[in-house]
């Protein structure tokens, strides 16, 4: 059995009334050793033996394995764990001074106000003064999540106010705003210099997508993108920065000269690397007199790192462990209790997806599943897909943005992915989704690459489904009308249906071909009936006459 374990008191918490449970559960199993309940748990037996010491709260997938060894129901020890999840939560924060700020902000931007608690980003600041100052006109351009919106509240607003030292621009005004539906009625104001005043007036508008998503009128777009480029003019008295997503940055070469202006000045914005991550992580902790455990910020760093749209994920896991912070400590515990970046992750997604009407969830279901690949023999994973793909527009271009928006999904140039692969397997709805849908999924993948293939090929006939494939592809995504399902794209269906007319045109064929067959055949036996007979008459009238 091993060495002994300490005591415990199983009424001195939550954490450690479930550590009695699991011993108890193992006493009940025969008190098998730590090594045998690791070569049928799949984790090792010193964090077996940890999720039973009590002295912090075991990840929900160690404590199911724990349960599964011991051949307890995992359900029930799923509802155990999320019972003691809960109670240690409200422990926590029963020990937190609730009237602190918090020094993270989640997955809302940093804003002009947070930039004492703004680290990581000093070299793209110092970037973005200078570009600022040497161009009347400039673009800040990088992939969704990686942090252009709190660069420019954060990090450029409060150096620009203050004067940055190194450029020596100092402007009589800063205002910020975002284009909306209708840019030119409520922006106009904002575009009018400082009467007055030295100095320029510096406008950032951030968000210029919007431009392209939530304006619907081309000559109200024209009109707002000529407006800023009034900024160009040599006594204008305007700078305009815009900060505009990666995927629509091709969207700028549709009007001549704003693609000259983007050209002239802009600045790429990329991920940030570990040492800075790093520096994001534990400063803002420090500045509010919190200190973040060595482990939680290498666990953190490990989920992160080179992941696009990391940074919100990464702040708003920051922001569930400061609401649960053990004094004045983001502790590993807490971490654990929240399921790292993937539980912070899965509640931020059943959140924005509960507030979708019932036609948006549908879009959106169709859209999260399209970036996913299921696994054939090992984990699912997420399926980069270009935009062209999806072709959302409308209502449902409408719903890909708030996925964006709520970094559930990431857009960075031709390609959108999930934002986060721990989104497939800790948001309990969408492996579900996967789940149920396992084979229509890999059906769907194969359907959607033969599509890409008869298209590349000019639609040969040749590349359309046959046999076996087509009769699957059919049965799964033909609707009883006979047309297309609705989550197949245009060239799917193009496909799908070709294929269909095709294999039917080919069976009418062998249909027509069958029936010339049969007649031949038919002429063929009267031919010889009508033959043998002529003989049969003959010879017996040449024997008598």
């Amino acid at each position: 059995m091993g060495r002994r374990e300490r005591e415990l008191d199983p009424d001195e918490g939550p954490v450690q009334h479930l550590a009695h449970e699991l011993r108890r559960l193992r006493e009940k199993a025969g008190s098998p050793s730590y090594r045998e309940l690791a070569r049928r748990a799949g984790y090792s037996a010193p964090t077996l033996s940890e999720a039973a010491a009590g002295r912090r709260l075991p990840s929900l997938q160690v404590t199911l394995a724990y349960a599964r060894a011991c051949g307890a129901d995992q359900a029930e020890w799923e509802t155990r764990w999320r019972a003691v999840s809960a109670g240690a939560e409200q422990e926590a924060a029963a020990t937190a001074d609730d009237t602190a700020p918090a020094p993270y902000r989640g997955l809302t931007r940093y804003g002009a106000d947070d930039r004492d608690l703004f680290f990581g980003r000093d070299p793209e600041i110092e970037r973005l003064l200078r570009l600022t100052a040497e161009h009347r006109f400039a673009a800040l351009v990088g992939a969704s999540g990686s942090g252009k919106s709190s660069l420019l509240r954060a990090g450029l607003v409060p150096a620009l106010r203050e004067g940055d030292g190194i450029t020596g621009l100092r402007p009589a005004a800063v205002r910020i705003c975002t284009p909306g539906p209708d840019p030119v009625r409520d922006r106009r104001a904002l575009l009018a210099p400082v009467e007055g005043v030295e100095g320029d007036t510096v406008v950032l508008v951030d968000q210029f997508e919007e431009l392209f998503t939530l304006c619907q009128e081309p000559a109200r777009r024209r009109e707002f993108i000529e407006m800023l480029l009034t900024a160009r003019a040599a006594d204008s008295r305007l700078r305009v920065l815009i900060a505009v997503r990666a995927d629509f940055f091709g969207h700028c070469a549709d009007h001549q000269g704003l693609a000259e202006a983007v050209n002239d000045a802009h600045l790429l914005v990329s991920g940030m690397s570990v040492e800075r991550l790093r520096e994001a992580i534990v400063r803002p902790a420090g500045a509010a007199g919190l200190l973040v455990e060595r482990a939680v910020t290498e666990r953190i760093l490990a989920e992160v790192a080179d992941e696009p749209g990391g940074l919100p994920l990464m702040s708003h896991t920051l922001l569930e462990l400061w609401r649960r912070r053990k004094g004045k400590r983001l502790t590993l515990a807490a971490y654990e209790t929240i399921g790292g970046v993937r539980g912070a992750v899965a509640h931020t997604a059943e959140e924005v997806f509960e507030r979708l009407e019932p036609a948006e969830a549908a879009s959106a279901r169709a859209t999260l599943l399209r970036l996913i690949s299921p696994g054939e023999g090992g984990p699912d994973t997420r399926r980069p897909v270009p935009r062209a793909e999806l072709q959302a527009t409308g209502a449902a271009a409408l719903v890909l943005e708030r996925l964006v928006a709520a970094r559930l999904v990431t857009a960075d140039g031709d390609s959108v992915e999930l934002a986060h692969e721990a989104l497939i397997t800790a948001w309990p709805r969408l492996r579900q989704w996967v789940e149920d849908e396992r084979e229509r999924l890999r059906l769907h993948r194969r359907l959607t690459e033969a599509a890409k293939v008869w298209e590349g090929l000019d639609r040969d006939a040749g590349a359309l489904y046959r046999g076996t494939l087509l009769r699957a592809a059919r049965a799964e995504f033909m609707t009883d009308s006979g047309t297309p399902a609705p989550e197949l794209n245009a060239v799917e269906a193009a496909f799908l249906a070709a294929s269909v007319a095709e294999d039917e045109r080919a069976l009418r064929e062998a249909a027509r071909s069958a029936r010339r067959v049969e007649v031949l055949m038919t002429l063929l036996v009267v031919v010889v009936m009508s033959a043998l007979t002529s003989w049969v008459v003959w010879f017996f009238t040449r024997e008598h006459p």
